[in-house]
């Protein structure tokens, strides 16, 4: 797996990746190792070079040693994340008519992150960073995309089952956030 190929591919095209994605069998290390750590490490040091050394508008810099700190816990949280947003697809596939599949599961919860990753190089300008959340939206909609192909739900109970992932998502980034967060002050 070509990792700027597939994040171009699932960017650009989800509705023919996603079959794609479907049929191959998952190699955990290698959508690690390959896909998932290189992307989740974008927004972590593109914060902490952005917050070190630009701040935000002269108001607030982190020190070197705090923005390292905080980086790490993000990037170590980014992929905790991964992993219980899978959970909880897999968890909730079958009250939604769906098929449960930890390895699909981890499949959807990566690759539908791709966006919300890759638009986190906005956080080398802190002031610019709120335009990472467009990527976040988008990972939403590559999420919605991904479910009845890789989850084998009916395509009826789509929006719902997805609603109540967003829910969880919710729940679950407020919580990495408020960890993360906690690095600040250390």
């Amino acid at each position: 797996m070509n990792l700027v190929a597939r994040a171009k591919a699932i960017l650009t095209s989800p509705r023919t990746e996603w079959p794609v994605i479907d049929a191959e069998p998952l190699d955990l290390g290698q959508l690690l190792t390959g896909y998932v750590i290189p992307l989740a490490a974008i927004g972590p040091i593109a914060s902490a070079i952005g917050w070190s050394l630009f701040g935000f508008g002269g108001l607030f810099h982190m020190s070197i040693g705090t923005a390292i700190t905080h980086a790490i816990v993000a990037f170590i949280m980014a992929i905790v994340g991964v992993f219980v947003l899978a959970w909880i697809i897999n968890a909730l596939a079958p009250s939604f008519g769906g098929t449960q599949s930890m390895p699909q599961a981890i499949k959807l919860a990566a690759y539908s992150s791709t966006a919300a990753w890759v638009a986190a190089i906005f956080g080398l300008i802190p002031a610019l960073a709120i335009i990472g959340a467009i990527g976040g939206l988008y990972s939403l909609y590559l999420c919605y995309l991904g479910l009845p192909v890789l989850m084998k739900n009916p395509a009826e109970k789509t929006m719902t089952y997805f609603i109540v992932i967003i829910v969880a998502a919710i729940v679950i980034y407020f919580v990495i956030g408020a960890i993360t967060a906690r690095t600040m002050y250390f």
